[in-house]
């Protein structure tokens, strides 16, 4: 069966980028936009998402609300992985969204849901650590010398990708965690990160920001978007909704999603 829904995959060999965090409140965006979403979670060690949406639906049931969600399945990596996610995507195949959260290490599983990736989301803290991930550069003049080798590992994945199907891949590197400063660092990651989104075909968006509330709204399983269900909502809250909502709009999914203010 042909997977017709819209496959958004957040990869990142590194961990600490803000994957989960930010797959879940693209899900849960998503999923109160009126859109059908299901979420795989690829990390069966740490089962950030699933566990994350686990505590959504165990709130909302402890106190008598609603709170949309997309449905999460975890797939663990080994033998017949590739073909249970395969099965995933299948069963999920009708949903207007899949959305797949890959675990911060490389292996198979990643580069087969990378394949199936509509829009290729990779979450990079704004430092040269993590740029190192898709490009190195001079340590001198800052200049771009050469792709690295998740950006070779993404070639593989859109050519892949090419082969089965006919869609193009939309891939985004997106700056979590961006100072609010407008630092000398800032500037030559940006100035490195324009060179390089050139030669090698990505778009470069702004993230979400390092906030504390995001490890607060864990165990309940809360986002940004579930503003009746915050009891403390915060001028804090205003500013990280503005940026997921700039997050949202600038992914350019099909359907016109948009965010409530």
């Amino acid at each position: 069966m042909t997977v017709t829904a819209h496959v958004i995959v957040l990869a990142n060999e590194k961990g600490g980028t803000g994957k989960s965090t930010t797959a879940v409140h693209i899900g849960v965006a998503l999923a109160l936009a009126g859109k059908q979403t299901a979420l795989i979670d690829l990390d069966s060690r740490q089962r950030t998402s699933a566990r994350y949406l686990e505590n959504r639906w165990n709130h909302a049931q402890r106190h008598g609300i609603t709170l949309p969600g997309p449905a999460a399945v975890v797939v663990a990596d080994g033998d017949g992985a590739e073909a249970e996610l395969a099965m995933r995507f299948q069963q999920a195949s009708r949903q207007d969204f899949i959305v797949v959260d890959s675990p911060g290490r490389d292996s198979a599983l990643t580069r087969a849901a990378m394949a199936r990736a509509d829009t290729l989301v990779t979450p990079i803290n704004d430092s040269f650590v993590d740029f190192d991930l898709i490009g190195e550069v001079d340590g001198d003049t800052f200049e771009v010398k050469k792709p690295s080798f998740y950006a070779e590992m993404v070639w593989e994945a859109r050519t892949r990708r090419a082969r089965e199907e006919s869609r193009p891949m939309d891939w985004v590197v997106l700056r979590n965690r961006l100072s609010t400063l407008d630092a000398r660092n800032k500037q030559r990651v940006s100035a490195a990160l324009e060179t390089l989104s050139k030669r090698i075909g990505f778009r470069v968006l702004p993230g979400l920001s390092e906030r504390v509330i995001f490890r607060e709204f864990f165990p309940r399983g809360l986002t940004l978007l579930d503003r009746a269900a915050l009891t403390d909502f915060l001028l804090s809250h205003v500013a990280a909704r503005n940026e997921l909502r700039a997050l949202i709009a600038g992914l350019n999914l099909p359907g016109g999603i948009e965010m409530a203010a």
